[in-house]
């Protein structure tokens, strides 16, 4: 595999297209996806980073496209000095700021003061057929070599024990971040779920879509009470703990989806102590 820099003066060569050809128009990207880390499993290996709070971004070689393959409408000033090959990372506009990055992206006309303070945090090469310790060097040299004033890179360290681990999630969570993430080295590129890369969080947390509303009672008479979410395997049950107030008086919309966090499963296979987190709304306007 011939290395990063190496690619980056073939530019204009037509090499990186024969490399790693960008996906076609409105087509859903195949991303590698995590799975949950537990206790136990072993670090070794494995780098650490922290786990952004923003809208995942694939970039094609030519433009953004969301995790459902609809392209986000960014502004060309944004996107200059991108490289012609995939790129796999977060729009970011900082912790506990999603909603506003969110709102940006919908946007199919962008607005140029919100994109000045996004960045794109770069955390993987999809096109790349290196292990991910190969890439993790590729992508320092691309960002260090790039002219993209908005490409960066989310920093990645390697892990050692379980106890440092928790430390570092621990610090990461008292500044509002999310959680971390590990990424073992040897990993190649492949969509699909893979213990190779794992979410780090005091919870989990997953989809569902919203099938009704039932009303509130007591402080909550007049608003709603509680949702009643569909899984994408059909199971049905309630989110009535989470909400403002406001979130209440204008419920998430039937046929919306939403991001509920939980604790382990019950004995009957249901998210334990779930709660609503926010309206999964990082889709562009169609």
């Amino acid at each position: 595999m011939m290395s990063l820099k190496r690619i980056l003066l073939c530019v204009g060569c037509g090499l990186l297209w024969t490399l790693s050809a960008p996906s076609l128009p409105d087509e859903r990207p195949e991303l590698q996806l995590a799975n949950v880390y537990e206790q136990g499993m072993p670090l070794s290996g494995y780098w650490v980073s922290e786990k952004l709070d923003g809208v995942r971004a694939y970039w094609d070689g030519e433009r953004f496209l969301s995790r459902g393959g609809h392209g986000i409408a960014a502004p060309e000033w944004f996107t200059r000095g991108f490289p012609s090959f995939p790129l796999d990372g977060e729009l970011w506009m900082g912790r506990q700021r999603f909603s506003e990055v969110s709102a940006a992206i919908r946007r199919k006309v962008p607005d140029p003061a919100e994109w000045r303070e996004i960045r794109y945090m770069l955390f993987d090469l999809p096109g790349s057929e290196a292990s991910f310790s190969e890439r993790v060097v590729q992508m320092r040299e691309l960002v260090a070599t790039s002219s993209a004033e908005s490409l960066d890179m989310i920093p990645q360290s390697l892990a050692t024990d379980h106890q440092a681990l928790q430390r570092r999630l621990e610090k990461v969570l008292a500044r509002g971040g999310e959680g971390l993430m590990l990424h073992h080295g040897d990993n190649l590129y492949a969509s699909g779920r893979t213990d190779a890369l794992l979410k780090v969080k005091t919870h989990e947390d997953a989809e569902a879509q919203v099938v009704g509303h039932l009303e509130g009672k007591g402080k909550y008479r007049g608003m709603m009470g509680s949702i009643v979410v569909e899984t994408p395997d059909g199971r049905r049950f309630r989110l009535g703990s989470g909400f403002s107030d406001a979130e209440r008086r204008d419920p998430p919309a039937i046929g919306s989806t939403v991001t509920y966090k939980y604790y382990g499963l019950t004995s009957t296979g249901l998210p334990r102590f779930a709660s609503f987190l926010r309206i999964r709304n990082d889709e562009p306007e169609r």
